[in-house]
């Protein structure tokens, strides 16, 4: 069955909205990640005052024996970091030393993704808190945040637009073998937005720096609340809330071509648009942050392929694409 363009947003907008707000129901094929909001359980900060993120029950059941690290109240299904980490140094010591133990413990699945990148997470807004491990961050239901740029060539005499689109190494240990936006990454600690866009442009697609920084186009954000499937590599139904910097690079037939770099991708093509909306209603991209997803649909919208006209829940694909993060961001 093909996916519509919602289908696609939810999919990858998934967690359950706070009582009051009304959304289409979440994609039905999707049922292995489907967990209600009220069994999360809330992180909150040392102060109890922010929430940070939601936990699964079964991330609460091995957080109840660091006792030394978390204050848990089952009657207010909360759990606080204890007072005594006060610092951004403690807190983050205390995280990354609970994560590293879990991980030679093979505690949870997900963190066979062990990165050795650090994010930041933050409280208050824009003040930094502390730094995880990336592939732990999703245990915490941490916000993360990460760059995409599309590169394309516009539409000239009788070509349509087209877009490259690369595939995802089959031996990725998340979502291999699906198809990718041009060219994404998360951003570690302590780099920059347009930093990490540099960098990952070169690692993944080999695109010169000086190409980027005179051709990527910021083009604004999106953001969703995503909960984790089995194909994202650990456990199915953790809380993902992320935000996109989006990027455009328009090309021509004379620009340096992407080519596999790092092993990210096995390969680029040259697609056109038509061909590249048949493969994300065929569900062939990765669904959370790709081309596939939120990003493509946001770029297809922002070139006018995607209208009030021909779209029937533009005003939900819109909204759901911007939606409000619930816990304290960069």
């Amino acid at each position: 069955m093909a996916l519509s363009n919602l289908d696609v947003i939810a999919l990858v907008d998934s967690f359950e909205y706070p009582a009051g707000i009304s959304v289409s129901a979440t994609y039905a094929n999707a049922p292995d990640n489907s967990v209600p909001r009220e069994q999360f359980y809330k992180l909150l900060s040392h102060d109890k005052v922010a929430v940070l993120g939601y936990i699964l029950p079964e991330v609460v059941k091995v957080l109840i024996l660091e006792r030394n690290c978390f204050i848990v109240e089952e009657t207010s299904k909360t759990i606080s970091i204890r007072p005594e980490y006060d610092s951004v140094e403690k807190r983050s010591e205390m995280m990354n030393n609970l994560a590293s133990k879990w991980r030679e413990e093979k505690t949870f699945k997900v963190l066979k993704g062990w990165r050795a990148e650090l994010y930041g997470i933050y409280y208050p807004s824009k003040t930094l808190y502390f730094t995880m491990e990336r592939s732990a961050c999703s245990l915490f239901g941490f916000v993360t945040y990460g760059v995409h740029i599309i590169g394309y060539i516009p539409a000239t005499g009788n070509k349509s637009m087209r877009i490259w689109v690369p595939r995802r190494s089959k031996t990725k240990s998340t979502y291999p073998g699906m198809l990718d936006n041009t060219v994404a990454g998360g951003i570690g600690y302590p780099y920059g937005v347009f930093d990490t866009l540099i960098k990952e442009c070169g690692e993944e697609a080999g695109f010169p720096a000086d190409l980027i920084e005179n051709g990527a186009k910021a083009c604004g954000s999106v953001s969703y609340h995503y909960l984790r499937t089995k194909e994202a590599g650990g456990e199915s139904g953790l809380s993902q809330p992320e935000v996109q910097y989006c990027f455009d690079l328009k090309l021509d037939e004379s620009s340096p071509e992407p080519t596999p770099v790092d092993g990210e991708a096995e390969e680029f093509n040259l697609w056109d648009v038509e061909k590249v909306r048949q493969e994300i209603a065929a569900g062939n991209f990765k669904p959370n942050t790709a081309l596939g997803s939120l990003v493509a649909i946001d770029f297809l919208i922002r070139h006018g392929i995607i209208t009030a006209e021909n779209e029937p829940d533009y005003l939900e694909i819109v909204s759901r694409m911007h939606r409000i993060i619930e816990h304290p961001c960069r």
